[in-house]
């Protein structure tokens, strides 16, 4: 038995071992022999360590090259690679660290001294990495383990049914839960992205992305290395440095933070894009007006897809064809995505709002530790019960209109968030809305709107007057608050629990 994932990724091949892989913005560049070479020295150094096949290995680091080599490694090496947000405090990780009970935790080296005593409390070793070169910076401790050769490394066997990674979900609805990944969940989306998106080993793409989610580690790495194409490796998003490099690219996927950012830079333009074949947004939706603008200003649309921790993708606008703003295409190859009575389970017809069912080889093995749970939103049929609210238009693109925890029931009728917002954002001077639900005393739940707005005359008066005639009364905001911005995690997506807890009190009293 081989290694799954790693024998799908191509870690051992030697085929490939001069094309390059990764470019850094400090210079340094890596062929895809130095990635073998690599990870297989990160899979000799953990496995030092006392990491063993199955063993929990926890990472809160920056994104760097030496942070996506110890993934690799840790695959390598047969152990589940636990990625952490670089914003989690010491008390979040202490629960993660606790639930997951892994053997070894990697952290920043700054964050050595916070950690220690989460690491102890949980009895796993704690260890630190920087990178190998950083101009007389911190190196960590981990590389201090890792091997100047690891020649003859082996690859741990692992099955596709083994686990490969367990990424905990955003917990924005209580404790977070942790998403346990096969090596065939990950490698069978890597394939299908691979062919549907049309990635070669001749496409360069640009990397902006954190690597602690399922879009930059999974999505883009794993794609990436599939097809042996090469990355521009970048620490972070920055506008200005991101249309300096787009000349030099052929493919870039995004939040849509990123499309919003670059419409607002002067120099985006055709000839600034002229080399790019394709565009992705996912991770948050995509206002249909930056898709607009996006298409206006660069000749591209952007090509929008649907995807989520426990199922990495499961749709997506064509690549050859119409990609429709709004929507997030058709369900991808191999995978089955029905709407259904969020009651019954029976599936609806097309144009009518339900849950958003999943099932296909990329959909998760179930909640770790959490058996209850994964019962609840895991059929014995295997469909993977979202929590997603969409529906699919006559001509098959499937939409989503929100979260099943943000549907606003107000005195009985269901509103679905989604559409005001839709309605709203086409009002000239909004920049973008929200709209949530808040007790109120005679609905149950009263309609309130929080808006940002590019025109500072815009009025509360004004946005509701345009409203009428498109909204029936009940799904108009009986509110609306305009704020300098809305409150979004690092992925991009809107934080409506923090705006359903500021603004709880409206209508009380």
């Amino acid at each position: 038995m081989t290694n799954h994932l790693a024998d799908t990724l191509g870690l051992s091949r030697t085929d490939r071992a001069t094309h390059p892989f990764a470019e850094l913005r400090d210079g340094r560049h890596f062929s895809y022999g130095d990635v073998t070479a690599l990870s297989a020295r990160m899979a000799a150094a953990v496995t030092g360590l006392g990491v063993k096949p199955g063993d929990r290995v926890a990472v809160q680091v920056d994104k760097s090259i030496e942070a996506l080599m110890l993934y690799l490694g840790v695959i390598r090496a047969g152990a589940v690679f636990l990625p952490l947000n670089t914003g989690y405090t010491a008390q979040e990780i202490d629960y993660f660290v606790g639930n997951a009970e892994p053997s070894l935790l990697v952290c920043a080296p700054g964050r050595r001294e916070a950690l220690e005593p989460v690491a102890s409390a949980a009895g796993c070793r704690l260890e630190t990495l920087g990178v190998w070169q950083d101009d007389g910076g911190e190196h960590g401790s981990l590389l201090g383990h890792v091997p100047d050769s690891a020649e003859g490394f082996a690859d741990v066997p692992r099955g596709p049914e083994d686990l490969a990674a367990i990424l905990y979900t955003s917990g924005t609805t209580g404790r977070s839960k942790g998403a346990m990944l096969s090596h065939d969940n990950l490698a069978s989306n890597a394939l299908v992205l691979r062919d549907f998106w049309q990635f070669t080993a001749d496409d360069v793409l640009l990397h902006a992305l954190p690597i602690f989610h399922t879009h930059g580690l999974f999505v883009a790495t794993n794609t990436t290395l599939v097809a042996g194409g090469a990355l521009l490796f970048r620490e972070k998003f920055d506008a200005g440095a991101v249309l300096e490099d787009l000349p030099r690219a052929t493919a870039m996927m995004g939040v849509p933070t990123f499309y919003t950012r670059l419409l607002a830079e002067p120099g985006l333009s055709r000839e600034a894009v002229k080399n790019i074949r394709v565009f992705i947004s996912g991770s948050a939706p995509l206002l249909a007006e930056t898709h607009r603008d996006w298409q206006a200003r660069t000749g591209h649309a952007i090509l929008e897809r649907y995807g989520m921790t426990e199922t990495s993708m499961n749709s997506s606008n064509p690549y050859d064809g119409e990609r429709r703003a709004g929507t997030v295409g058709f369900p991808l190859p191999g995978t089955e995505v029905v709407v259904t009575d969020p009651e019954t389970g029976v599936p609806l017809p097309a144009g009518e709002i339900g849950m958003v069912e999943v099932r296909g080889p990329n959909v998760f093995k179930g909640y770790w530790r959490m058996p209850e749970k994964t019962a609840e939103e895991l059929r014995e049929t295997g469909f993977f019960i979202t929590g997603d609210l969409g529906r699919y238009d006559a001509d098959g693109y499937l939409s989503i209109v929100g979260r099943s925890k943000d549907l606003i029931i107000s005195g009985g009728y269901n509103v679905y968030p989604k559409e005001i917002e839709t309605a709203i954002d086409a009002i000239e001077g909004v920049v973008e809305s929200a709209v949530i639900g808040l007790p109120h005393p005679d609905f149950g739940e009263g309609v309130a709107a929080v808006v940002v707005r590019s025109d500072p005359g815009l009025s509360a008066e004004t946005l509701l007057g345009a409203l009428e005639g498109q909204l029936a009364r009940f799904k108009q905001p009986k509110r609306v608050f305009f704020e300098d911005e809305l409150p979004r995690n690092t992925m991009g997506k809107v934080e409506k629990k923090a705006l359903r807890e500021r603004f709880a009190g409206t209508f009380q009293g």
